[in-house]
């Protein structure tokens, strides 16, 4: 699924920094210290990256 672009609570733009959130985190990096690296101190901001789940890995083996 597709990263909302914009935080749902404060409106702040977070859908650029994902990819660099996710692949560092696979990284092994512990995802607070990203976080603060990549600038988002709000809790609701920091929810839009930890929450997000590609579901369409999941999905993808039961379509036609």
């Amino acid at each position: 699924m597709l990263i909302p672009v914009r935080c749902f609570s404060c409106g702040t733009v977070v859908a650029d920094r994902f990819e660099s959130f996710e692949n560092r985190v696979k990284e092994g990096e512990n995802p607070q210290i990203v976080l603060d690296n990549l600038g988002l101190f709000k809790y609701c901001c920091r929810r839009m990256l930890i929450s997000q789940v590609n579901l369409i890995d999941i999905i993808l083996p039961y379509s036609k």
